[in-house]
């Protein structure tokens, strides 16, 4: 992936927001309450898994009362991997998001804003979301209680802002043998932004069941890597507004990687990993197949919304 060096990037909505914030306190959230999902709170899984059967944790609570909730209250991508805070009012063109992990945080921000502000489906109800919140630790949103590191990235719609842990894709993305690749980071944020269109077009208050192979909570995971598709098809071809496209090329390597990270955090591929047998009453995200297949279905969808409604769908695989 490689960023217009010419392209003006705006951080306005990028900040670092430092640690501290409290525990757990916020959680757990049912995704159709305060939070929606994301990614990271699936992954959370394996830690508490690995946590429980290395050190003998109880029965009682368990895995299955940690993400009960499908909360996802906490997060961020592991950027610079220091835990240091950084000034994203210095990222300035494409040049700086060529150079720093930091700065292509913006320009992916910028290039998604670019491209839902003007889907046609979506341009009547579009509004930016208020922030991505980069912090280190922990932190406590206005809208979804108080989250750690441990919970990977979310959206909280009670204060329409992505939170993003920069511990994330070094410690938790990697124990599942992930590559956090540039694009791979990009497809984690555009999941992320997909939820805020979700907000924006109120299919969150649809969600009422929260685990299973069918459930509201899946098919909510699923249309959110629909949109991150539909956006990564058009990516290359949505100007800003000055007219220059951000995203100057975006290699069929980094589709194929986006899809295997895809494919990473399917619940059947998480619970194999991990050494349980694969159950699909406690699904939360879906499967490896249909994480990959709703992906693909929104680079195919030609800018038409409509294809990724996975809550009219009968099959999801």
């Amino acid at each position: 992936m490689r960023f217009n060096s010419k392209a003006r990037l705006d951080s306005s909505r990028t900040r670092d927001v430092g640690g501290g914030g409290g525990g757990l306190g916020g959680l757990p959230i049912p995704i159709g309450g305060k939070a929606g999902g994301g990614i990271g709170g699936l992954i959370l899984a394996v830690i508490i898994y690995l946590l429980v059967n290395h050190f003998g944790g109880g029965g009682g609570g368990g895995l299955g009362g940690a993400l009960s909730g499908s909360a996802f209250t906490s997060g961020s991508v592991a950027l610079s991997g220091s835990g240091q805070t950084f000034d994203y009012s210095s990222c300035k063109t494409g040049a700086d998001a060529n150079k720093s992990d930091e700065c292509a945080l913006v320009a992916v921000e910028n290039s998604l804003t670019d491209y839902w502000q003007h889907q046609p489906q979506v341009e009547a109800v579009f509004q930016r979301e208020r922030a991505i919140d980069v912090f280190h630790g922990s932190v406590r949103t206005d809208g979804c209680g108080s989250a750690t590191t441990d919970v990977g990235p979310f959206y909280c719609p009670g204060d329409q802002t992505i939170y993003l842990d920069t511990a994330f894709y070094d410690t938790v993305f990697k124990q599942l043998g992930g590559d956090a690749t540039p694009f791979v980071r990009a497809y984690v944020i555009a999941h992320e932004y997909g939820h805020h269109i979700q907000d924006l077009l109120g299919t969150m208050s649809k969600v009422k069941t929260q685990q299973g192979k069918n459930s509201d909570s899946v098919r909510l995971e699923l249309q959110a890597d629909c949109y991150a598709g539909m956006w990564a098809a058009a990516a290359t071809s949505t100007p800003d507004e000055d007219g220059n496209v951000l995203i100057e090329d975006l290699s069929q390597q980094d589709i194929d990687q986006a899809i295997t990270a895809a494919k990473e955090v399917g619940d059947d591929y998480i619970e194999q990993r991990t050494g349980g047998s694969v159950n699909p009453d406690q699904w939360t995200h879906g499967s490896s197949a249909e994480r990959e297949h709703w992906f693909q279905t929104g680079m195919n969808a030609g800018d038409d919304i409509t294809a990724c409604d996975t809550f009219s769908a009968r099959s999801l695989s």
